[in-house]
């Protein structure tokens, strides 16, 4: 039971890491904006990479039965938010654009990662996979931070644009 249950949480996960991947690149094509094109290639190259290593310790509990123990800096990547939250960025994307609501629409797919990977890292026996969910949700989180303050920045924006501050 638990075996089944390890591997339908593995097969979750990469199904959800695919569409987000498919997602960002699919925003990235249809944005006008360089700056999101950024954002959501960048995304979209991290979704790859989750995909990649959770195919990699899917092949390996299917084979050996149980997670291997991974290189967490294998794939990882250095903190972009900088690069990411600039004032060309907000300058290019309306609070109210298709940009911002792809953004508010990411958001939900980093929550759902995250709660799916706390979830399971919670649940887990196996060190190793107990460690790697924990280690995916603190990544998938960091991806909503990003998104969170793009989102909040793109709001006053739009507040202070159209002086919906009460004072």
């Amino acid at each position: 039971m638990e075996n089944t249950k390890t591997l339908e949480v593995l097969k979750t996960a990469i199904l959800l890491e695919k569409r987000g991947k498919a997602f960002y690149e699919k925003m990235a094509e249809q944005t006008e904006s360089p700056e999101a094109r950024k954002i959501f290639t960048t995304m979209a190259e991290e979704e790859k990479a989750h995909v990649e290593f959770l195919s990699v310790q899917f092949a390996n509990y299917v084979k050996e039965g149980k997670f291997s123990k991974p290189d967490y800096h294998n794939g990882e990547t250095e903190d972009v938010s900088s690069e990411i939250l600039n004032p060309q960025l907000i300058k290019e994307i309306s609070a109210a654009s298709f940009e911002a609501a792809a953004i508010s629409a990411a958001m939900d797919f980093e929550t759902r990662a995250v709660e799916l990977y706390s979830k399971r890292s919670a649940e887990a026996d196996d060190v190793n996979e107990k460690e790697m969910y924990r280690w995916l949700a603190e990544w998938e989180s960091g991806h909503h931070k990003i998104l969170y303050d793009l989102n909040e920045a793109l709001k006053e924006s739009i507040w202070y644009d159209n002086q919906f501050w009460p004072f």
